[in-house]
């Protein structure tokens, strides 16, 4: 993949759904993986390489497995993946040619996390836990620079879409050093807002069971390290409803936009600024289930709002 990534004018179309005359898509799933994980797992799985561990252990619910799995092949390692139930079959798909072990566990993906670090210790093995690691942080700051570097003129807002918070933390911190007139603005899944919630809480707290078609965003457990970037990282955090992502999504596939709707819900969040200049949406994958489009397509009002 050569770097830095596409950064695009978005569509006519999803401007005028966004309310935005200047929008711009930061195409991270433009990576042969189709998200942005692989830029984070890359120098963790180095690492833990480097220190002579043959097999790496984590959880997901696709997208930072297959990055773990495709980096583990890279630097010559096996990584063994758990996941929760009803993971997406594209992304299932993914995990398992990339020479994944897949294993099925827990009730979601908080869940599976927590069985895959309890086996993992059992066993003596590494486990990598997506948003603990603050090489990811760093990783993730490239995708900031690499949208000041890409434009004429400093962004008015750069929304990014958080699951466990990763991204907006590494984003947002070379957005802050370099580029302090921007909105640095955080959208979450609003039937699973633990993040939104620790962020105005200033520290972690604890919500209940939700669901979310955008599996990225389907974290039900705050990570302290994550928390505490965000603080420094983000300026606005936005939540936005299931038929928002579902309609979002639409409106990217109709404008040949091919996202998952993880990356959709920052077109959502999108519609709720009120900025003058150039946009910046952070596209973060593209690995979607075709089933949850068709039906988005066909039944809108059957997402709650």
């Amino acid at each position: 993949m050569e770097l830095p990534t596409p950064l695009e004018r978005a569509p006519a179309s999803l401007a005028a759904d966004a309310g935005c005359e200047d929008l711009r898509l930061k195409r991270e799933d433009a990576h042969e993986l189709g998200m942005f994980k692989w830029r984070a797992t890359l120098p963790v799985v180095r690492e833990l390489a480097g220190e002579g561990h043959a097999t790496i252990v984590t959880s997901s619910t696709g997208n930072h497995g297959a990055a773990v799995a495709w980096a583990c092949r890279e630097f010559g390692s096996h990584a063994i993946v758990f996941v929760p139930p009803r993971v997406t079959e594209t992304k299932l798909a993914l995990l398992r040619s990339l020479g994944a072990d897949v294993r099925i566990a827990g009730v979601d993906l908080d869940d599976a996390k927590h069985h895959a670090y309890v086996w993992a210790r059992s066993e003596g093995l590494p486990f990598f836990e997506d948003g603990a690691e603050p090489l990811q942080y760093e990783a993730y700051r490239a995708i900031g620079d690499e949208i000041l570097e890409q434009l004429d003129a400093p962004p008015a807002a750069v929304v990014t879409p958080i699951g466990n918070g990763a991204l907006a933390g590494g984003v947002g911190a070379a957005l802050g050093r370099r580029s302090s007139g921007t909105t640095r603005v955080g959208v979450v899944a609003k039937d699973m807002p633990v993040m939104a919630e620790s962020f105005d809480a200033g520290g972690p707290v604890e919500v209940g069971p939700g669901s979310t078609i955008a599996d990225g965003l389907a974290v039900r457990v705050a990570i302290p390290l994550a928390v505490s970037r965000l603080r420094d990282g983000v300026d606005l955090m936005l939540r936005v409803s299931e038929r928002e992502i579902a309609a979002a999504l639409v409106a990217c596939h109709d404008a040949g936009v091919e996202v998952e709707p993880s990356a959709a819900a920052a077109l959502a969040a999108a519609r709720a600024l009120d900025t003058s200049g150039p946009v910046v949406l952070v596209m973060t994958g593209r690995n979607f289930d075709p089933a949850v489009l068709e039906r988005a397509r066909a039944d809108l009002e059957s997402f709650p709002d």
